[in-house]
């Protein structure tokens, strides 16, 4: 179990390293700053410590998970996709400005968390609480994404 966490905390702070590295000056960037934001969004702190809670409890989910699933072909796809879209946002959203196509990303990514909830919520029971900091903050961060779609 101990390895199957390491395992998933490297692969999960990986993707937040590789979206970091294309996000660019992100946040404190001209172009970021002089977006109309939703009056919601929080301090830029809060998202590194978000992050960080979330790909820990998203990680013991994962080791928890692993040996309840048979089909582990599935479990692996649906992670990859994940990890894809968690990882594309930021380069899309921050370096091309495509704010319509980051919203679609982060719609997706959402959805997809959602999907994981339900349908791996009969192997893991209450450990499924585990996911919600991940689906709660793409909840928030697509209403985000949104508003600065609709309003820029």
């Amino acid at each position: 179990m101990f390895g199957k966490i390491v395992l998933f905390l490297i692969i999960n702070f990986a993707a937040l390293a590789i979206g970091g590295l294309f996000t660019g000056k992100g946040v404190p960037s001209e172009w970021y700053m002089e977006l109309n934001k939703a009056p919601w969004t929080p301090p830029g702190w809060v998202f590194g410590a978000a992050w960080t809670t979330i790909m820990i409890c998203f990680s013991l989910y994962l080791a928890f998970l692993w040996p309840s699933v048979d089909n582990k072909k599935l479990l692996i796809g649906l992670f990859a996709v994940q990890w894809i879209l968690n990882v594309a946002w930021n380069p899309i959203f921050f370096q091309f400005h495509a704010i319509g196509f980051a919203l679609i990303f982060i719609t997706l990514l959402t959805f997809l968390i959602g999907y994981f909830l339900i349908l791996y919520w009969t192997p893991l029971k209450l450990k499924s609480i585990l996911l919600l900091p991940y689906l709660i903050w793409l909840l928030i961060a697509t209403s985000l994404n949104g508003y600065i779609f609709l309003k820029n």
